[in-house]
């Protein structure tokens, strides 16, 4: 199963509002190079981002649609790699004390060469994708929004 978690030193709202800029999802989603908004207002439901995804010397289009959007907690995403597949990947927002967010990520094959191929090797690849997208995701969110008055740092 490729679910991970992360503790990130900033409030869920903090996350949150990361996690809706469409003009950041490059910044922490690991394999995705450069984005841009598709249909809709992101992160509604329906709408989309596209960008090139990037997986070793491959390269292609990629296309992520959010399935589940419950501010400032929950995100459900469909990623379409093309011929790799698509997958489902939930991202749940837990406030963790009064400052900090706990981030966990639960991504899991649904059609396509992805969801054929599923077993623990692509789990044991998308577990070390996982712990980059969450070290890059609280990176992101530390240096770009102050920690709230009461907190360290």
């Amino acid at each position: 199963m490729a679910v991970r978690h992360h503790l990130i030193e900033r409030s869920p709202q903090q996350v949150w509002s990361l996690l809706a800029d469409p003009a950041h999802f490059s910044d922490w989603v690991v394999g995705v190079d450069g984005s841009e908004p598709g249909r809709g207002s992101w992160p509604a439901v329906g709408a989309d981002l596209e960008y090139q995804v990037a997986l070793g010397p491959w390269r292609g289009g990629g296309r992520t649609i959010v399935r589940r959007c419950e501010p400032p907690h929950l995100l459900e995403l469909e990623a379409d790699s093309g011929p790799l597949g698509t997958a489902r990947i939930a991202i749940e927002v837990r406030p963790w004390g009064e400052l900090d967010s706990l981030v966990l990520i639960d991504e899991h094959p649904l059609r396509g060469a992805a969801g054929s191929l599923h077993n623990l090797a692509v789990d044991a690849f998308l577990q070390l994708r996982h712990r980059s997208m969450l070290d890059r995701l609280a990176d992101v969110v530390e240096k770009s929004t102050p920690r709230k008055p009461g907190g360290a740092g």
